[in-house]
Order: structure tokens, then sequence, then C-alpha cells
């Protein structure tokens, strides 16, 4: 207690590093830093510390204290770049030459950190875009100290760059991390490895013609990327057969100059190779190409293709149609080759399209007036002065069928008169036509196209002569009319028609009544024939008409005759019928209606007797033989033939005779008779218009008599007399039938 426990402290034996840098607290022991520690110079501290009391014959005691510096990331790594091979350093400079391989080291770089642990472990890089990099040198390296190489990463290339700074970056792995640099300049040697090289590659140049010899035409450089000797040149051209020594080149200029007079129409290009060399070794060489373009100067007039044109074109062409192309040259070039056209003398007929060279023109050509053409074309180009030059043209006008042939004989209101007894193979008429057009389209063909039905007559097909080809016989005397068709050969063809009035007959006896005819055949369709007598064949069918009718009258007596007889005898078997007596009810006679009109009398002015009774029999057989049908009120006011039912004793079965073959139509009773007189009545059906009838005379026709001759203009009517006369004559007893309309 007391002093005896009261204690100091003290370093024992420290070294001088130890004094220098620590001490120590007497009364409390504590250890404290009184300068600074480095690691790097002392990593530990060792000595010893002595306690000792205050009391007398004070007692102590000693510890040995050992003290170990933890490293702080205080120092920077350290880079050192040194020289290696081939490679010579200078300053600070390393020298390498730009064939050197790819991979060459250039430098050896040693990278170290004086810390320890993590703070020591440094990495190390090349800065920047250079073609260099660093490739450990040893696999087991000191984590202190590490070495590098230093080695192109492509080829160098001198004329590209010349010299590099390198810079490398070394940092460490302290927290926090300490780095440093250090640089190295690298030049690049030269070596003569590039061409001369000219720039552009193709010197074009624009030269004007009739130039004078030695003229200078253009200068050519080209340049080396080397130095030195590598880089002094020499031009020269490379002859070929192209140029033929036409141009020469100052060797150390590249002055390029023409040794002859140029002509652009001879040649307007020209095409060779220069050349320029280095004086390395070994030398190398560099080409050009150089064009000359041979300007022009207007020195050549325009010239037309042929020294005159003839051109053909067809008539009625419309205006503005091309009639021709002519070409123009002009050796020239540009606005000198620049030719305009023109016509002399300029009467608005013609026009030319300048460019194409198109001739058109302003009318419309018709060859009958004017089939040639002449005038000259003038050519004349755009330079200063300018020149011109003349061309002839000639253009023809081709026929076109534009034109049908006209008859100029006979006129087709004349006639020719033979006689009949004309021999045949006589020349009958002569056809003349003519035609404006030329060439096939005034060939003329000749044909008969109408009005010889009996082939009595016949043309020349080239020479329009009318031949008689048979005799005449009487049907063929009258008027004949010749319709002539004259054509053309053109395409299409055309024609005309002409006709051609023939009277045979064996005298003259009418002049009047010919020229009546022509006239009206002139009005008459060419589609309808005139040739000869049109009485002739109607005759002829006249008689057989007239056979025919008697012979349908004698069937009819023979039909009225067994009908006679066979009533009488059914009136004496049947019926007990007395001849002559008066029956109290006629069966047969129509009822009267209250409105009933007065039938018509017969021709004599008698009553017809009243028939006897029949029995129901009887009537039964009597309209089934005659097959009647009665006849009511309401009948179609139609011609027809009305017959009555009331027969006088002896009168003929004309139920009989209309059943028969008769070419006349039949008789049928109908319901639908008339309600004006309510009577039963027979009708007949008239036959239609314009159908054949007959009045029983000789010159009885149907209402076609004159169809093919209508210059009998009015034709015959028939009356119902007439017919009814017709019928009296056939079979006498027309005074039962009654015409109720008129036909024809």
């Amino acid at each position: 207690m007391g002093n005896n426990g009261e204690i100091d402290y003290s370093l024992h034996q420290a070294s001088e590093t130890v004094q220098r840098l620590l001490r120590i607290d007497r009364s409390t022991g504590i250890i404290y830093v009184k300068g600074l520690v480095d690691r790097e110079e002392e990593n530990f501290l060792k000595f010893s510390v002595v306690a000792k009391d205050r009391g007398p014959n004070s007692k102590n005691s000693k510890v040995l204290v050992t003290l170990n510096v933890k490293d702080q990331n205080d120092n920077a790594p350290a880079i050192e770049i040194r020289g290696i091979g081939l490679v010579t350093h200078h300053d600070g400079v390393a020298n390498i030459s730009e064939d050197m391989p790819i991979g060459t080291p250039v430098a050896l770089v040693q990278v170290s950190d004086r810390d320890e642990g993590e703070n020591a472990v440094v990495t190390c890089v090349v800065a920047g875009d250079v073609p260099f990099q660093l490739r450990p040198a040893s696999e087991s390296a000191n984590d202190r100290k590490r070495k590098y190489f230093l080695q192109t990463t492509t080829l160098l290339d001198y004329e590209r760059i010349k010299d590099y700074r390198i810079e490398i970056v070394a940092v460490d792995s302290g927290n926090p991390a300490l780095s440093s640099t250090n640089s190295l300049k690298v030049q690049v040697t030269d070596m003569n490895d590039n061409a001369p090289v000219f720039s552009p590659t193709v010197f074009e140049v624009e030269f004007a013609e009739e130039n004078q010899p030695g003229d200078k035409v253009l200068d050519v450089i080209a340049t080396d990327a080397d130095s030195g000797s590598n880089a002094e040149l020499t031009y020269s051209i490379m002859m070929d057969s192209a140029t033929k020594g036409l141009f020469q080149i100052d060797p150390n200029t590249g002055e390029v100059r023409v040794r002859n007079q140029l002509d652009r129409e001879h040649r307007e290009r020209y095409e060779f190779h220069v050349a320029a060399s280095d004086k390395g070794v070994p030398s190398l060489r560099g080409t050009a190409m150089v064009v000359v373009k041979v300007l022009d100067r207007n020195d050549n007039d325009p010239k037309f293709m042929l020294s005159g044109y003839s051109f053909s074109v067809l008539e009625n062409m419309p205006p503005l149609s091309p009639v021709g192309m002519v070409t123009v040259i002009d050796a020239d070039k540009g606005e000198n080759a620049r030719v305009h056209l023109s016509v002399e003398p300029d009467n608005g007929k013609f026009i030319i399209q300048n460019g194409t060279g198109t001739i058109l023109s302003s009318i419309s050509f018709d060859r009958e007036k004017e089939c040639t053409y002449t005038f000259r074309l003038k050519a004349v180009d755009a330079g200063d002065p300018p020149r011109s030059s003349y061309v002839g043209v000639t253009i023809n006008v081709l026929d076109e069928n534009d034109n049908a042939p006209y008859v100029t004989k006979p006129s087709n209101s004349t006639y020719k008169y033979l006689p009949p007894v004309t021999a045949p193979d006589t020349v009958v008429e002569v056809v003349e036509a003519e035609d404006m057009d030329t060439g096939p389209n005034a060939d003329l063909l000749y044909s008969i196209t109408g009005g010889n039905p009996h082939g009595l007559f016949h043309i020349s097909p080239t020479g329009g002569e009318i031949i008689l080809a048979q005799e005449f016989t009487r049907k063929h005397n009258g008027l004949h009319r010749l319709v002539v068709k004259v054509s053309d050969k053109g395409k299409p063809p055309r024609h005309t028609t002409a006709l051609v009035h023939i009277f045979v007959n064996e005298t003259i006896g009418n002049v009047t009544l010919i020229e009546s005819l022509v006239g009206h055949s002139l009005y008459t369709p060419l589609d309808r024939d005139i040739a000869g007598d049109p009485n002739y064949a109607l005759a002829q069918r006249s008689n057989i008409v007239y056979g025919s009718l008697a012979g349908v009258a004698g069937v009819i007596l023979v039909i009225v005759a067994v009908v006679v007889i066979r009533h009488r005898l059914q009136k004496d078997t049947k019926s007990g019928y007395q001849a002559g007596k008066k029956e109290s009810k006629d069966l047969y006679a129509p009822k009267q209606g209250p409105k009933s009109s007065k039938g018509k009398k017969n021709k004599k002015g008698k009553a017809p007797k009243p028939a006897q009774p029949l029995e129901e029999d009887e009537e039964a057989s009597l309209q089934k033989g005659l097959k009647f049908n009665l006849i009511n009120d309401n009948v179609n006011d139609s011609p027809r033939i009305h017959l009555p039912l009331n027969y006088p004793p002896g009168s003929p079965d004309l139920g009989r005779h209309y059943r028969s073959n008769s070419p006349l139509p039949s008789i049928q009773l109908q319901p639908q008779s008339p309600s004006a007189s309510k009577k039963h009545q027979a009708v007949q059906e008239l036959p239609a218009t314009n159908t054949f009838v007959g009045t029983g005379d000789n010159t009885s026709t149907g209402s076609d008599q004159y169809s093919d001759y209508s210059y009998k203009a009015n034709l015959p009517k028939y009356s119902s007399k007439q017919v009814g006369d017709y019928f009296a004559n056939t079979t006498g007893y027309n005074r039962n039938i009654m015409w109720t309309n008129e036909v024809w």
C-alpha cells in the first residue's frame, strides 16, 4: 500500500527506432505513438517494459513487448521500362522498323509495389488505342514485382503513323486503390514499301481540235508515302499502238503535250497510261490513265443521207399525215450538230418535223387534180457561224379507188330495137364506161345482174358488148330491161349500174308506147325482171284455169243428179210425198226473227217453191250428208255465201258439191250466224285477199298479173257481180247464192 503500491512504467533497452517512434505513460503504462510509423521501413518493433514500485528497496518486473505494424496502402505501384532485343532505346525513345512482324517486343516493363497483401497486387495495362499490348514475361511472377513484354499487335506503317506515345498504367488492389503511369515513345522507321500513287487514277481532259503541235494538254501528279529517296519520282508514258507517239511527258514535272494536230471527226477520244517510279531499292512504280476528249469545232456542213428523195403516198390521206422521212447528219457535235430543217419554197402544202425528219402534208391529196409535188429541204446547223445544205424532194401521189366507174353509153332512158329474127351471136349493144382512177382501179368488168331471166343475152366481161345468146320466140316480144353492173378491180371495188332497154317486135308501131314503157322501167325496182310479153304466161295460166273449172262443173252436175234422185226416192217411200202438194209446215224453213230482213230475190224474180216436209230421220240423214252446222245469232260479219235451206224440186245437192274435191272452199253451217235474219244459213268462207278467183274470160289473171312489171300500176278488181256471173256460167244455180261483201 502507499508508496509501495504505486508503480512506474518505463521502456527498457529500447532501440533508437523504438524510442523515436514510441513513448509510454509512466503512471498508466499506456504506450503511445509519437512519430510516423512506416511499415515499409519497420514492419515490427520489439522492446521491453519495466514496472517498478516506489517503496524502499523498490522491486520491479520486466515484460517483452512486440509491436507488429499493419500495412496501409500508402505506396503507389512503380513502373520501370527497359530496352530489349534489337529495339534500341535512347532517351526514352524506342526505334522500330515498319516492316517488323506482329508480336515484336519493343520494351521490357517491370511493375512493383512496396505494400503487401492486397495492397501489393498490381494490374498493369496499355492505355489508349495503339497497336501495342503487354504480355507477361513469366508464369510464376512475384506478387510484388511483375515483368511484361511490350509488343506490337499489328503491322506498323510509317506512311500512316510515324510515331506512337505509349502510356502504361499500373493500379494496385488497395482501398482506396493507388495507381501510377509511365510512357514510352516509339518511332517507326521508313522502308520503301509504297509505290507512287496518282490522284486521281484517271485524268480526263477536254482538248479542242485543230490545235497547234506542242500545245500543253495537262499535268499529271503522283505522290509517294515513303520518305527520302524512296519518294523521289520519275514520270513516263507507257507506249501503246493507240497513241503512236502522239503525246509526250516531262519526266520530272509530269507535263503532257501533244505532238500533232487533232481532228475530232477522225477521233474524239484518246486513252493512254502514264507511270511514276520512285528511286528506292528496289524501285516501285505507279500508273494512271489519261483520257483526252477532243472538243468539236463547227467545221462540217449538215449532210443528207441521199442526194434526192422520192416518196409515194396514197391520195385522200387526211391533212397532217406523214408522207416521208429524211435523214440528215452533221459530223460535228453538240450545238454544231443540231440541225434545223425547213421547206423551200414554203407554199403551205408541206411541213417537216425537226428532230424526226418526218414530212407532213398540210393538204389532202387528190391524184386526179395533181399527181406530183416537188420542193427542197434546207438543213442549217446551230454552229457559229452556221453551215447549211439542200436536198430535193419529190412526192408522187398514188391512186386510190375513190372514183366509181361511170357509164358514157348508152343512156338509161334510151332503148335498142331488135326484130324477132335477129340471129344469135349478134352484138346488140355496147356498154361504154370510164373510171378516173388508174391502174387496177380503172380496169373495168361488165356483168348482167338482172332483167335476163330467159338467158337471152350475155355481155363481154372486159369489152361491154351485149350479145344475143339465143333466138327469140313469141313470148320474148316486148321490152327487155337489162341491169348491167360495171365494176372496177380496186380494193375494195367500186361499181355503177346501167339500164339497157331492148325492144323486140316485128315493127315499131307506137314509139310513144315504147317510150312510156321505158319511162315506167326507170321507176321499177331493179330486182324485178322486165323481159318480153307479160301477158303470154298469163294466157297460158288462164287456159289451165278454164280447163280445171270445166272439170269441176261436170263433177257438180253429177253430184246434183244423184242428190235429186235420192231425194225423190226418200219422199216416195217414207213420207208419201205428192208432187205439187203444199205442206203445212216446212221443216227446213228457217224461223223468222222479230227483226228479220228480207232475203234477196233470185235473178228471175220468182220465189223458190217450198219443199215437201221430211220426217225426222230423213232430216237427220240429210243434215248428216251435207254436214251442215246450224247457225245462231252471233256470227261475225265476214264475207260469206248464204244458201237457203229450201230447195226446189230438182235442185242439185250443193252440200255434196262443196264437200267434194273442188278447188272452191267448203261450206259449213256454224252456230255463229248473224242475228239480223235469224235464219239457218249455209256460210261459205271466202278465199283470202289477192288470191286467184277468175271471171271466165280469156284475160283473167290473179292480182299478181303485173307483180313483175310495175309499170302497169292499176290492178283489176272483181265485183260480186263478176263472181256471180262466173257461177252462173258454171253451175246455173247462182241465183241461190248471195255474196255479202265485195272481193278484190
